[in-house]
């Protein structure tokens, strides 16, 4: 008998494949299974194959051909009739059904499973609605992001040899993609949102998302946007800045995903500059927040080429930090070595620096202690990167508005670096 977390593990498996394939299908095809007929297909073929781990294989192939005649029904309608189309999800929810009633049987003492499919299968076909209207605002470029997405997880990452390469045995292609899955992942889920809900964003959600698909593409698409309009650079400024703001809750959420441990050193600093960040646009936010602000158009974040760039990045960085902590490197350098290295790749990403310092935190004792100090270097290089980006781009008004804004931060992260365990002792 299957312990019930892998059952569960096989089927919702199966039923994310059989959305992945259906909501393709959807785009492509009418009259034929979709975002709904094909997860009770695939859940239907999960069901009957625990079904014949207790009835024998037999059961497999009459599912099979259970699912053959289905699928050919319709087809047979339509040949014989003009407009009838009766359709293949009724008759699928009925085949997974009449497997929810032989699990129930089966695994008498896994009641949760059987429950849990018949109560989703329920939930499926009461949303029809809802998402054939997702299906239909997804456009072919939103489509094609997804897609390149699934790439990027399914087919190019399982590949990937899980082996270290290279000077200082760090760079493992597998953990690499990975760590590019981590962050693609986060941008597409700000992108899709932002298709939904962005166009019309306003200054608070703009930020928000922006941050979320990428702080450094807002500040220059809103600096640009700044230079067109002059009269008033408050809500570019502003939107930059909550942009910037977000990239702090990337940053521990890439730390809890690869490190958990080294969360308990960083997050006190990553979230005490986070509100330092916060408070100053927070303030400028409400009064102008009655402002209509409209998102410029975001560019699909689930480029391969972006996804090998940022692998790249993050190999080099891995790979720089490996060279920091050799003893011929320390001897010369000392740990000055290490926040040149932050300095330099926070300049321009926060994930590279922020995901190799979590990783190297597992196996370093040094990292792990004062790899907040790292992140936090970083972080005060991106400000400052971004404050000259939107200066040279959006010109002085939105230069002094946003050094202005950053000045509190900044400061504050300064202060934090020298003082931080003098603090905890006062605290």
């Amino acid at each position: 008998m299957l312990p019930t977390s892998v059952v569960f593990q096989q089927l919702g498996i199966s039923a994310l494949l059989g959305l992945l394939v259906g909501l393709q299908r959807e785009r492509t095809t009418l009259g034929m299974p979709g975002m709904r007929t094909f997860p009770l297909i695939t859940v239907f073929g999960t069901v009957t194959a625990l079904l014949s781990l207790e009835f024998g294989g037999w059961v497999l192939v009459g599912g099979l051909l259970a699912v053959v005649a289905v699928l050919a029904f319709p087809i047979f309608v339509r040949i014989r009739m003009e407009s009838p189309d009766p359709g293949t999800t009724t008759a699928m929810a009925a085949l997974v059904m009449y497997g929810v009633g032989g699990l129930l049987v089966v695994l008498a003492d896994q009641m949760a499973v059987a429950v849990a499919i018949g109560g989703g299968v329920a939930v499926l076909l009461q949303f029809k609605l809802e998402l054939h209207r997702f299906v239909q605002k997804l456009g072919d470029e939103d489509l094609r992001a997804v897609m390149q997405f699934v790439l990027i997880t399914c087919v190019i990452l399982p590949v990937l040899p899980d082996k270290a390469y290279g000077p200082f045995g760090v760079f493992n292609p597998r953990h690499t993609w990975w760590m590019v899955v981590l962050i693609v992942g986060m941008s597409l889920g700000g992108y899709i949102f932002y298709k939904f809900f962005g166009r019309d964003a306003g200054i608070l959600l703009g930020g928000l998302l922006g941050g979320a698909i990428s702080s450094t593409a807002t500040t220059v698409s809103y600096s640009r946007q700044a230079r067109s309009e002059p009269a008033d650079c408050r809500a570019p400024a502003i939107v930059i800045m909550i942009a910037s703001t977000v990239v702090f809750v990337r940053v521990l959420v890439e730390i809890a995903v690869v490190a958990p441990g080294l969360l308990v050193s960083a997050a006190p600093p990553v979230t005490i500059l986070m509100l330092l960040t916060m408070i100053p646009w927070l303030i400028v936010w409400f009064r102008v927040r009655r402002e209509p602000s409209r998102m410029p158009e975001q560019k699909n974040p689930t480029q391969l080429k972006s996804a090998i760039l940022f692998a790249a990045m993050y190999a080099l960085v891995l790979f720089a930090l490996a060279w920091a902590k050799q003893p011929w490197a320390k001897e010369h350098m000392g740990n000055r070595a290490f926040y040149g290295v932050a300095c330099l790749s926070g300049l321009t990403d926060m994930d590279a620096i922020t995901l190799s310092t979590a990783r190297m935190s597992v196996t370093d004792a040094w990292v792990a202690a004062e790899g907040w100090r790292l992140i936090l270097v970083a972080a005060l290089a991106n400000l400052v990167f971004k404050g000259v980006l939107a200066g040279l781009i959006g010109g002085r008004r939105l230069l002094g508005q946003i050094a202005l804004l950053y000045a509190i931060p900044f400061l504050g992260g300064i202060v934090l670096l020298f003082s931080w365990h003098w603090l905890l002792l006062v605290l």
